[in-house]
C-alpha cells in the first residue's frame, strides 16, 4: 500500500526494547536436552536467548518496550490514541494483550487491539499502524511485537527449545503535517492458509479445545516442519522485499539497513543473496536473543537507533515470515 494522503505523514518518533533479565545459554541447554552449543550455533546461529519469569507475561514485556519508546518520543501514556501489539503468546485467549499493556502503562484513553499473525506480526501492524493514521482516525500510535515464546515451547523437544526466545520492541507512530517527513513508503503483505500446518500449535483452540488428550500429547507446545518452513521463507521473503522495492521505485543499493526477522542465520543469509545487498547492510542480532517472533524486527530497530547507526533520510526495509502462513515487507524513510 502506497501513502496516498498528500495532506499528512508518519514519522516514527520513539523506539524502545525489552528483554528479561534471565538468559538461557546454549551451555545451558546441552544440560536440558540431547544437543550442543557447536550445534547449535552453526545451524541456527544462535548464542543464548532471554527467558521470562513466571510472573513476567507477555504484557510485562511490552509494557517495558512501551515505556522506552513513549520515553524516547516525548510522550505522556494518557497521549496515546492506539496501541497494537502483535503477538502469538497472549496473556490470555481474550482480552487481548494490547488492553493489558493499556492499564499497565496508563495510556487509558487508547484504542486496543492485538494482531495474530506470527512472526510476521510486526509487519503486518507496521501497514495497519501507519493506514489507520494516514486515514486521520488517529493522530499516533504504539506498535507492538512482544511474545514469551518460553510459555508455548516444549522444553524436551530439542528441535524448537533451541531457537525461540522472549522479549519485546515498541515504537511510536506520530502524525506529521510535513509530507516530507513520511515514513511509510510501501507494506507487501502475504498469507496462504494452504500451509498452516507446518508452524502453529496444534492444539489448546477451538478446533481441538484443552483436554487432558492435548496434555498428554503435549498437543498445547509450538511444533514446526523446520524444512518446509526453510525453503518457505527465503521465497516469500525475497519476493516481499523484492516487489516492495519495485512498487515504490527505490533499489536495493539506497537500503542504508535491511531489517530482517531474526529466525535463522542461513535463512537470513539465503535473503541476502537473493536481493543482491551487501551483507554489511543486513542486520543480524539472531545470536543474542533467538527468535522472539514479532518482537524481533523492532528490538533490532530500536538497537540500531539507541547505537546512532540510523540517519535521517535514511532508507530501512523489514521483511519477515511467519506460521500462517504469513510474510511482508514494509519500506520506511528515516
Amino acid at each position: 500500500m502506497l501513502n496516498n494522503n498528500k495532506n499528512t505523514g508518519i514519522k516514527i518518533t520513539g523506539t524502545g526494547r525489552y528483554l528479561p533479565d534471565k538468559i538461557l545459554s546454549n551451555l545451558d541447554l546441552e544440560a536440558m536436552v540431547d544437543t550442543t552449543d557447536e550445534w547449535i550455533r552453526t545451524r541456527t546461529g544462535i548464542e543464548q536467548r532471554h527467558i521470562a519469569t513466571d510472573d513476567q507475561p507477555t504484557s510485562f514485556l511490552g509494557a517495558g518496550a512501551a515505556m522506552q519508546a513513549l520515553e524516547a518520543a516525548k510522550l505522556n501514556p494518557a497521549e496515546i490514541e492506539l496501541i497494537i501489539v502483535a503477538t502469538i503468546s497472549p496473556d490470555k485467549i481474550f482480552p487481548n494483550t494490547a488492553c493489558f499493556v493499556q492499564k499497565k502503562i496508563g495510556a487509558k484513553n487508547a484504542v486496543c487491539f492485538s494482531v495474530e499473525a506470527a512472526c510476521s506480526g510486526f509487519v503486518y501492524i507496521m501497514a495497519i499502524g501507519s493506514a489507520m493514521i494516514e486515514s486521520g482516525l488517529f493522530k499516533n500510535a504504539i506498535l507492538i511485537g512482544a511474545e514469551k515464546l518460553s510459555s508455548i515451547i516444549n522444553w524436551n523437544d530439542r528441535s524448537t527449545c533451541v531457537l525461540f526466545g522472549d522479549g519485546a520492541g515498541a515504537v511510536v507512530l506520530e502524525r506529521t503535517l510535513s509530507t516530507e517527513e513520511n515514513m511509510h513508503i510501501y507494506s507487501k503483505l502475504g498469507s496462504d492458509g494452504n500451509h498452516s500446518d507446518i508452524l502453529h500449535v496444534p492444539g489448546g483452540g477451538s478446533c481441538q479445545p484443552f483436554s487432558q488428550t492435548v496434555l498428554d500429547k503435549k498437543l498445547h507446545f509450538l511444533a514446526m516442519s523446520g524444512q518446509e518452513v526453510f525453503k518457505l521463507a527465503v521465497t516469500t521473503m525475497a519476493a516481499a522485499a523484492k516487489e516492495t522495492l519495485e512498487k515504490s521505485g527505490i533499489s536495493i543499493d539506497d537500503i542504508k539497513w535491511l531489517i530482517p526477522h531474526q529466525a535463522n542465520t542461513r535463512i537470513i543469509t539465503a535473503v541476502a543473496k537473493r536481493l543482491n545487498i551487501d551483507e554489511k547492510k543486513v542486520y543480524v542480532n539472531l545470536a543474542n536473543y533467538g527468535n522472539t517472533s514479532g518482537a524481533t524486527i523492532p528490538i533490532a530497530l530500536d538497537e540500531l537507533v539507541r547505537g546512532g547507526l540510523i540517519n535521517k533520510g535514511d532508507y530501512l526495509l523489514f521483511v519477515a515470515f511467519g506460521g500462517g502462513l504469513t510474510w511482508g515487507a514494509n519500506l520506511i524513510r528515516w
